[in-house]
């Protein structure tokens, strides 16, 4: 399965030390140039030598999309990144997902016909294929990194999940 990667669940993985995940579970993973500039421009918090050793070690290969004309007229509402991820979703039908977790971007997404799945959808993902044993520490340790996740949503993971 080839998916396509928005920074912020990037981030968020990074942050929880799990962003080996992606690979594990997916054949290939995408990022586009303008995602790579923004995990690479980074903030001082981040080690962004995790994402040169996964492009390095051909763990993430960096895409450019055919549509970047497009992402500049649509930019506004949503970043390059977000709209570079779904245009590059759209350009190839061998992607299965776009990972995208900003609520904006995945409505953009569905009115693209773009199939999207946010962090916490990669979490019951790698524990249905048994990579994580639980869900709930890994989404704790995402809000005690202040990755924005409403207390309905966590409890219906947690509910999906037969963790609560």
């Amino acid at each position: 399965m080839k998916i396509i990667c928005n920074a912020s669940p990037i981030i968020g993985l990074e942050g929880i030390d799990m962003l080996s995940l992606l690979w594990e579970l997916f054949d290939e993973v995408l990022i586009t140039e303008a995602v790579y500039e923004e995990l690479r421009a980074g903030n001082q918090k981040r080690d962004s030598s995790l994402i040169s050793n996964a492009i390095d070690n051909d763990n993430i290969k960096v895409i450019k999309i055919r549509g970047k004309d497009i992402a500049n007229i649509l930019l506004g509402k949503l970043h390059l990144g977000e709209l570079e991820t779904i245009i590059g979703a759209k350009e190839d039908p061998g992607i299965s997902f776009a990972i995208i977790d900003e609520r904006d971007a995945r409505a953009f997404a569905a009115t693209m016909l773009v199939d999207t799945l946010g962090i916490l959808g990669v979490l019951s993902y790698a524990k249905t294929k048994q990579k994580i044993d639980a869900v709930r520490p890994y989404m704790d340790k995402l809000i005690q990194n202040n990755y924005r996740i409403s207390t309905e949503l966590y409890n219906q993971v947690l509910q999906k999940e037969g963790e609560l």
